[in-house]
């Protein structure tokens, strides 16, 4: 499956109807909201693998932190796909700013747009 058939194949699971690429659309903003809320989840289970663990993964930890991003990966199709953009774009643009910060030896350091 490619990005832009998993961006289709996700929307059928939106509760929302006629989703505005506006910040104050109630749908638009359930999704930025729901991908902090997964973004979160997964990174909790992380710091509990971390704390209760020793950070040792096991595959049932592997299963539930994948379950969580992929709950992520459905929320950055969605806010995509309501801002009318393509989801394969979206991972192309990325891939094509690393690889453009790798060729100019800025992968380390701050700002969006070293």
């Amino acid at each position: 499956m490619n990005f832009n058939d998993y961006q289709v194949a996700a929307a059928k699971y939106d509760t929302f109807d006629g989703v505005k690429p506006e910040v104050g659309d109630p749908g638009f903003i359930e999704k930025v909201l729901g991908l902090a809320g997964e973004t979160g989840e997964a990174c909790e289970k992380f710091k509990k693998i971390l704390r209760d663990k020793g950070g040792k993964l096991s595959p049932e930890d592997k299963k539930e932190v994948t379950k969580e991003l992929g709950d992520v990966l459905w929320y950055l199709a969605s806010i995509s796909r309501c801002m009318g953009v393509e989801f394969q774009e979206v991972a192309e643009m990325n891939i094509d700013k690393l690889q453009s910060r790798l060729e100019r030896n800025k992968i380390h350091g701050a700002g969006d747009n070293r």
